[in-house]
């Protein structure tokens, strides 16, 4: 399987992606640690997936792909605060088989179907597209929940319980944050994104502005409790080149509990809660794009710095995903195209 990649990104230049490169050497050094070491307690699989998920049950166990690359900043951060803390391994030792995957690996794995394949070929049939990239399977190997990118301890943790607890059976992750994650500012009235300039005012007509502006929207959706990581958003979307490639869309942002109606994307008028239930929102904020049919061409689903949100709105009002379907592709390129140019990339700033 594959090498799960992480995002990373500056100031687009349209020539630097006309052209298809070959898959991607492992990620070269850059200003961050990126060390991608796994944790001695990892399974030691022989990459029979159904094989894995059987033996799993027999433990009581469920399994965790979790996809990596070299180079992936986001990776380290994970086996350093997440895979590393006490408290938090001794608790995936307990319910999982945790198996790692190179999201560009040559290592050949019998898939879910029977299937034989390479790592990366995995990697692309499972549609990874950010490193780290986490999917739990339950008892029939079917996904009972996916993390697409890095989750901060304390949501890794309720995502573990989450699926430990077999609460997918119950309710999607969302709902089950919302019954169990503390909401000390659910009196707050205000939201940071208000200091956001140039985002569209209600009521919103998300399918009217598509068509008669006819260019990609990124919608930001906000839950409660979001008053850290809304921030820094809001400050990463502030940075003058951020800003700037920011004029390529349309914004709007939304609030997760809000009831006031909506026009999706799509044209349907349903309340604003009713909608994040049926597109099934798990992180917080999440960044959804469209396109002017109004159709979602892209997401961000997890914790990324300025350099990575930035490639993203980039990958995005470029059209780029039409022609290089793996984001992770797009990102190789523009970095080495930058460190080509002298010019140092810090994935984490």
């Amino acid at each position: 399987m594959k090498y799960l990649i992480c995002t990373l990104l500056l100031f687009f230049t349209p020539s630097l992606f006309a052209e298809t490169a070959p898959a991607p050497p492992p990620a070269t050094n850059t200003t961050t640690d990126t060390q991608s070491e796994h944790p001695s307690w990892f399974k030691n699989s022989f990459l029979d997936l159904p094989d894995d998920v059987k033996e799993a049950t027999d433990h009581n166990k469920r399994i965790l792909l979790y996809f990596y690359q070299d180079g992936c900043p986001y990776c380290a951060k994970l086996n350093r605060d997440n895979f590393g803390n006490p408290d938090l391994a001794k608790k995936i030792q307990q319910h999982f088989d945790v198996i790692a995957l190179n999201m560009w690996g040559a290592r050949e794995v019998t898939d879910l179907t029977g299937t034989v394949l390479t790592e990366k070929s995995l990697a692309t049939s499972l549609k990874v597209q950010y490193t780290p990239t986490l999917l739990f399977l339950d008892e029939q190997g079917k996904v009972a929940l996916r993390i697409n990118g890095y989750y901060n301890p304390d949501q890794f943790n309720y995502a573990l319980d989450y699926v430990a607890g077999k609460h997918e059976k119950e309710s999607n992750f969302r709902e089950y944050l919302e019954k169990k994650a503390p909401n000390p500012q659910k009196a707050v009235t205000t939201t940071p994104f208000q200091t956001l300039a140039g985002t569209l005012t209600p009521p919103l007509k998300l399918q009217d502005t598509l068509k008669a502006n006819g260019r990609h929207l990124l919608l930001i959706i906000e839950q409660e409790d979001c008053s850290t990581s809304c921030q820094e958003l809001i400050a990463t979307l502030q940075r003058p080149e951020v800003a700037y490639s920011l004029t390529n869309l349309d914004v709007a942002w939304i609030k997760a509990n809000d009831t006031t109606l909506i026009q999706t994307p799509s044209g349907k008028n349903i309340p604003i809660t009713d909608w994040i239930k049926d597109i099934n929102i798990k992180y917080n904020p999440s960044l959804l794009f469209f396109d002017s049919e109004g159709n979602l061409v892209f997401e961000v689903e997890a914790y990324l710095k300025a350099f990575h949100i930035h490639g993203a709105l980039d990958y995005v009002a470029s059209s780029a995903y039409k022609t290089q379907p793996e984001f992770q592709r797009f990102l190789q390129q523009r970095r080495e195209a930058l460190l080509a140019r002298g010019i140092k990339v810090d994935l984490m700033d």
